[in-house]
């Protein structure tokens, strides 16, 4: 008789969550790893975006559709039984901070935040400092209790290990890119046509540990110097750090002449935006396992990069790197880039091959694999 999984999609709002889930249902065959049935909790708007599969039971309880509050209180008093009920024989929650108590379970580290200490001193005395610290405390938590824990990368499970301690069952299992991206064609040499204007690109949410408004301050830097950059940023904010970018961006541009945003694009056409590009930026200073970083790798872009958390084990030598919360050494990375054609070229041609190894068939059947051996444990 085939092996029952359970999968808690209730807490999956970020676009990184979203992918993985989508990626591990449409990539992956369950029943290669003896999986029989998988049944996936969650709110109706991911519920939709799942495949239709004979294997794939959707279920859509009422409460996932109203306020945190109401989410929690289902995930800890009802999961357990409902799980039970459907005789799941393992229960993989997808987001690490569950309170859900059922067991065997498996559970999934995507957040990064509440456990980088130096990004901590970015908010202060804060309500966003507060709910980070009682983030921290339920997913280490749910870790320790866990039959088996999935990271997506060495550096997250060095650093969040530091706070757990040695975990008795870990997988390491990075996230896939789409092939969509692998597809795109971008014009990216523009040697011999000094008078087009450079076009560097960074999608991600504003946020402190993002930095978007240093990436903005450099970019002027560089128009100061004679480059001729444009910057487009894609993500949208609110807060603190959307204030910074936006002050940084009247101040570097007031005329709005090279500096673009936009709030936000959905993911299936992200593809288009690289196609576009000829640089990628990414100046986060807190990951887990960067994303939109290997559909820009995928997409064969040259890119300059943060040097700081998982960014130079996924991109290894394929890019230039830089501090991120320091607009001359991004400046400086970015006018490397613009000023060595054969250097742009080879990081461009390495990066795509190094992103070769990061599949949603990779991870589905990684995942699906841990899964069932974790049953046991």
């Amino acid at each position: 008789m085939g092996v029952v999984v359970g999968i808690d999609a209730s807490r999956i709002r970020s676009g990184g969550g979203i992918a993985h889930l989508l990626g591990i249902l449409y990539a992956g065959d369950p029943s290669v790893h003896a999986i029989n049935k998988v049944h996936v909790w969650s709110y109706k708007l991911l519920l939709d975006m799942l495949p239709d599969t004979p294997w794939l039971i959707k279920h859509n309880p009422p409460e996932l559709e109203h306020t945190l509050i109401h989410q929690v209180w289902w995930q800890f008093r009802s999961l357990p039984r409902e799980a039970r009920r459907n005789n799941c024989d393992v229960l993989f929650a997808a987001d690490a901070a569950t309170v859900c108590g059922f067991r065997p379970s498996v559970v999934m580290s995507q957040d990064m935040l509440a456990y980088e200490q130096g990004q901590m001193r970015h908010y202060g005395l804060s309500a966003t400092r507060l709910r980070l610290i009682l983030i921290r405390f339920i997913q280490t938590r749910a870790m320790k209790r866990a039959n088996g824990v999935i990271f997506l990368s060495n550096y997250a499970t060095r650093i969040i290990q530091r706070a757990t301690g040695e975990l008795r069952c870990i997988s390491i299992i990075p996230h896939g890119v789409g092939e969509t991206f692998r597809d795109t064609k971008s014009v990216r040499d523009w040697a011999g046509n000094e008078s087009r204007e450079i076009r560097c690109l960074y999608v991600s949410i504003a946020a402190m540990y993002k930095h978007q408004w240093v990436v903005v301050k450099a970019i002027g830097d560089l128009r100061r110097r004679g480059h001729k950059v444009k910057l487009l940023l894609v993500g949208g904010g609110t807060g603190r750090a959307q204030r910074l970018m936006d002050e940084a961006i009247a101040e570097a541009d007031p005329q709005g002449e090279f500096i673009e945003t936009i709030d936000f694009v959905p993911h299936g056409e992200i593809a288009g935006l690289l196609t576009k590009a000829d640089i990628f930026v990414f100046a986060s200073s807190c990951e887990n396992m960067p994303i939109t970083l290997l559909e820009a790798m995928a997409a064969g872009l040259p890119i300059a990069c943060s040097d700081r958390g998982p960014m130079p084990e996924i991109l290894e030598g394929s890019g230039v790197y830089f501090d991120p919360e320091s607009s001359a050494s991004i400046s400086a990375a970015i006018e490397k880039i613009i000023s060595n054609r054969e250097l742009r070229i080879s990081i461009a041609r390495r990066a795509k091959e190094l992103s070769k190894q990061y599949s949603w068939a990779r991870c589905a059947n990684e995942t699906w694999e841990f899964l069932r051996a974790s049953i046991c444990k």
